[in-house]
């Protein structure tokens, strides 16, 4: 073998172990990425049962109810970014902060029955805070245009009931056979 077949042969080992390194890092990277999706975005494209997203919206109000399994309290609650609404459903206890018509972000899996199953639940930590996630998809809802001013209040949401967001909801998606 000369000396330039062996450095020829010495650089395509580097650029292969490189290459499967490379794949090695990315793939390790691909199963840790948490994905911040709004409840339009999830009912479009199903994330699946096994990946962990992050669903951002506001609480419908008077979608909040709990129960109880064993000694564990269980929150069942609603989260809306005006176009579609999640059922979420948490066992534990909620943030001080929680409330009806304020943004929460929570983390956790879609469920084959359509339920949000949370394993953390993040509330806002004062009256003008927005997590930019949410108010990102506030914005390609068509719930707020950034030339008119700073993103809706909380409290503004406080007038949406369950049954107007479904309304809402209703309205805007398509029925099968139509």
């Amino acid at each position: 073998m000369t000396r330039k077949t062996r450095r020829l042969w010495l650089v395509v080992a580097s650029v292969l172990c490189l290459g499967v390194a490379t794949a090695l890092v990315l793939n390790a990277f691909s199963s840790n990425i948490v994905f911040f999706m709004a409840p339009s975005q999830i009912r479009a494209h199903d994330p699946g049962p096994d990946r962990t997203v992050r669903l951002g919206g506001m609480v419908v109000a008077g979608s909040l109810h709990r129960e109880t399994e064993g000694t564990t309290p269980v929150n069942i609650f609603e989260v809306t970014d005006g176009q579609a609404a999640v059922t979420v459903r948490f066992a534990g206890i909620l943030p001080d902060l929680f409330r009806e018509g304020q943004s929460v972000v929570a983390l956790g899996t879609m469920r084959k029955d359509g339920t949000f199953r949370a394993s953390e639940v993040l509330a806002k930590h004062d009256e003008t805070y927005m997590p930019k996630e949410v108010a990102e998809a506030l914005r390609k809802s068509g719930k707020w245009d950034p030339r008119f001013g700073k993103p809706p209040s909380a409290a503004s949401w406080d007038t949406m009931t369950r049954d107007e967001a479904r309304a809402a909801i209703d309205a805007k998606t398509p029925r099968n056979g139509s």
